[in-house]
């Protein structure tokens, strides 16, 4: 008796829902334009990482040195036609720790190739001493991102 309230109670449920599920998926997954991405933030379509003045997103006004009391004030620019919108994202770490991060929202900068974020810069103090990495990552609406990192050190 003991069995048959087990299995009703936590077996059966979790069958209907494999079975639910799977019945959604395959079904949303007929849909035209529509894939798998479990995901998506690792996905870089057209990324690039690294320096470059050939790449399609590029960090503006980072010092390769700063001092524990100077700002770090960077702006990034896109150059990619894919990403005339969306959200831009810029991550300070050490070593694989975050440090600071800072997010803007709905950057629209359309063809004139403006500095992003729009109309202020990214601008914080790490007040520690070290090598660290920093990090933009443009997310456009359709969830396509590309990112650059670029070290600095500050003394």
């Amino acid at each position: 008796m003991a069995s048959k309230r087990v299995f009703v109670v936590f077996i059966l449920p979790v069958i209907f829902s494999i079975a639910f599920g799977s019945a959604v998926m395959g079904d949303i997954l007929q849909e035209p334009d529509r894939e798998l991405n479990m995901i998506p933030s690792m996905s870089f379509s057209g990324g690039s990482h690294g320096s470059s003045h050939d790449s399609e997103i590029e960090i503006v006004g980072l010092s390769k040195s700063y001092s524990t009391s100077q700002p770090v004030e960077i702006s990034v620019q896109v150059s990619d036609s894919n990403f005339d919108c969306g959200d831009l994202y810029v991550t300070i770490y050490s070593g694989k720790d975050v440090v600071t991060q800072g997010g803007f929202f709905e950057q629209c900068f359309d063809a004139k190739n403006e500095l992003i974020p729009i109309g202020e810069k990214f601008s914080k103090v790490v007040d520690t001493t070290g090598s660290y990495k920093i990090v933009a990552e443009m997310i456009s609406k359709d969830l396509k991102n590309i990112s650059i990192s670029e070290e600095f050190t500050v003394k």
